[in-house]
């Protein structure tokens, strides 16, 4: 079991499978991009395998959700997900994506034990899509979305962030958009996680600012805490249901007593938190031959040191000093 001091228990394990991206998100990361891990620092796909084991069969995590960067950009993926669906006891299984190349491979992922994608799309708008992600691949992304769709990769879960002065009026549209096609829509609060440390809370688009906006033409009934649980969003029922909308308040609502959250990075570390300054080395543990149980035990004692907050609700909060793409979202 992962286990903090506050009595939070970790049970959703997210794994960052690369830090390299092919969009260059205005909230994630510089134009030019950044200086990508080497080759050589990166786990091998058997030592994502092996940790993940791990987790699932010695510390208690029931869910395990693959990020990046971009996890589409990871050679070995659908090998990768096809070992972890296989485990006793099994994971549920997600995959956090751009979309972009998801027409290709949401087939192969499904085959290979996939239950479901979270895909992020900001706007319904070509030339907003690209002044946003410095990239000219709204369709790629529509089209992925419907692909994840027939392939059974259900519940299609869309993250939109709402930016000043480029989206922040399509919460409405993006809505009707996503009922219409059967995804579920979730807005997330931008979050002080890009590299040029660009992020102000002065300005930003809120969770209130959000449903005010919403409420211009839906109805939305809270679904409320019993339902919520440990979950991450707030969600509302839409007209009535069945479809819902939800709302990540990491700044404004944070919810950090309920998270179950544990995250391992591309290059081997655990992060307790997707805020966290600090990192425990598993990748060394793992290279110089330590078994099973002593790595479990190194995971154990990094969550028991979980602090109580992500320190976001600080108005002095300084970015981390690692970008969203090495740690994963």
């Amino acid at each position: 079991m992962l286990i903090d001091t506050y009595g939070r228990v970790a049970t959703d394990l997210r794994v960052s499978l690369t830090d390299r991206c092919n969009l260059r998100c205005t909230y994630c990361m510089p134009e030019e991009g950044l200086q990508w891990l080497a080759k050589p620092d990166l786990l091998t796909d058997d030592e994502i395998v092996r940790l993940i084991d791990i987790a699932v069969t010695s510390l208690g995590i029931e869910e395990v959700r693959f990020t990046g960067g971009e996890p589409l950009l990871r050679p070995g993926l659908v090998g990768i997900v096809e070992r972890v669906a296989a485990m006793e006891p099994r994971p549920q299984t997600s995959l956090t994506t751009n979309g972009i190349g998801l027409r290709r491979t949401a087939p192969a992922l499904k085959a290979a034990g996939l239950d479901r994608v979270n895909v992020s799309l900001d706007t319904l708008r070509p030339d907003v899509f690209k002044t946003l992600t410095r990239r000219d691949r709204h369709k790629d992304v529509l089209e992925g979305l419907e692909a994840a769709r027939e392939a059974g990769l259900t519940p299609v879960k869309v993250n939109s962030v709402l930016m000043p002065g480029l989206n922040q009026d399509e919460a409405p549209d993006l809505l009707a958009w996503a009922v219409e096609n059967d995804y579920e829509l979730r807005f997330i609060e931008q979050m002080p996680l890009d590299a040029q440390h660009g992020w102000k809370r002065e300005g930003m688009v809120t969770a209130g600012d959000i449903l005010a906006s919403l409420r211009t033409r839906f109805e939305l009934t809270a679904e409320g805490e019993q339902e919520r649980g440990s979950a991450p969003a707030e969600r509302w029922l839409v007209d009535g249901g069945p479809h819902r909308v939800g709302v990540i308040a990491s700044v404004t609502r944070p919810f950090c007593a309920a998270c179950d959250r544990t995250r391992l990075t591309a290059d081997g570390q655990v992060r307790t938190c997707l805020f966290a300054r600090e990192e425990t080395d598993l990748r060394a543990a793992l290279r110089s031959g330590a078994p099973d149980e002593e790595i479990a035990g190194i995971w154990r004692l990094a969550m028991w040191g979980k602090k109580a907050g992500s320190g976001l609700d600080d108005p002095s909060f300084l970015q981390p000093d690692r970008p969203m793409s090495a740690i994963g979202g």
